[in-house]
């Protein structure tokens, strides 16, 4: 439901329209931080599999499109140059955050199954995301228009905000099924619905989807960010090198966003605004984090109460 909210907040016409700055700002605001992740991880955690430092990496890669707009607009600036191209970057930076996500998912998942990983069996797996994501950003848009249409006959309230969780929980089940994590296919799911594919509703709903959704996830998100503080082992912190990994992580996620600010081409914008406006990993960071507990290989689970600790400090850090 929060990767839904999150995706109706953009369409696929405004990543279109962001123009090169927001593309090159997201794609090295997503390669410098997974390399530098990896890079911390394999340093301080030398005896821990490849899988641990990719998957930090990849936490690593998030942007929360949330916070940053939320904070862009309470500050009155939601409208500048900067402002514009850290939200085209920010849905950008999600998309490609996900492939990486769902890729490493894959490898870890096939690992565990035994399958040796080779280049055609990787190739495999960034081509199933690919796929899956840039098929239901085309199909969806087709059916979700025909889908909306069909619903709005009955003459009833309700069925806008019923028919969007069903397209939501759809595309969710179809990623899973084709073994990427459900939260892509609600991303896609939110990108693909606009207002334009519900207009049939005006009459009956008032609200946007955007609006009906929003009491759901004002219940439900609270409850999965303690969730996720209830997984937090305190504990942890007192073992030797976990409160030097997450200072490690955290400064390498703030300087991984730094370096986005240099794909800024656009005349009179201030890189280094675009770079920090790039940095809060918040609730995209916490799901990357909650997915890393369900991954194991060989009966063993690949991320350590101890190190999603320490990127639980990395996404608390970065937000604020």
């Amino acid at each position: 439901v929060l990767l839904f909210e999150v995706g109706l907040e953009s369409t696929v016409a405004q990543m279109l329209r962001v123009g090169w700055s927001s593309l090159l700002v997201a794609v090295i605001g997503v390669v410098f931080p997974f390399a530098l992740g990896w890079g911390a991880s394999a340093w301080l955690l030398p005896h821990e599999s490849e899988y641990v430092h990719a998957f930090i990496g990849a936490t690593l890669t998030a942007t929360s499109v949330g916070i940053t707009a939320r904070v862009l607009k309470d500050l009155g600036k939601s409208q500048t140059g900067e402002s514009r191209i850290i939200l085209g970057a920010a849905v950008i930076d999600d998309v490609l955050g996900l492939l990486i996500l769902a890729v490493v998912a894959g490898i870890i998942n096939a690992a565990d199954r035994g399958v040796d990983l080779s280049y055609g069996a990787f190739g495999l797996i960034l081509g199933k995301a690919v796929l899956f994501l840039v098929g239901s950003l085309v199909l969806g848009r087709f059916v979700s228009r025909r889908l909306f249409v069909l619903a709005s006959r009955l003459q009833a309230r309700g069925v806008l905000l019923a028919t969007g969780l069903s397209f939501c929980f759809l595309l969710s089940f179809l990623a899973s099924v084709v073994g990427l994590a459900p939260i892509v296919g609600a991303f896609s799911a939110g990108l693909i619905l606009e207002d334009v594919h519900y207009k049939e509703f005006k009459t009956n709903e008032p609200h946007s989807l955007e609006e009906l959704v929003h009491p759901i996830s004002s219940f439900l998100v609270p409850v999965f960010f303690v969730l996720m503080g209830m997984r937090v082992d305190l504990t942890s912190f007192a073992q030797p090198g976990v409160l030097g990994l997450a200072a490690a992580i955290t400064v390498m996620a703030i300087i991984g966003k730094q370096f986005a600010g240099l794909g800024v081409i656009t005349r009179g914008v201030d890189r280094i605004t675009v770079g920090i406006g790039m940095v809060p990993r918040g609730e995209v960071g916490l799901i990357f984090a909650n997915i890393g507990l369900t991954l194991v290989v060989a009966g063993e689970r690949i991320v350590t109460p101890s190190t999603f600790s320490a990127v639980v400090v990395m996404v608390v850090c970065t937000t604020l």
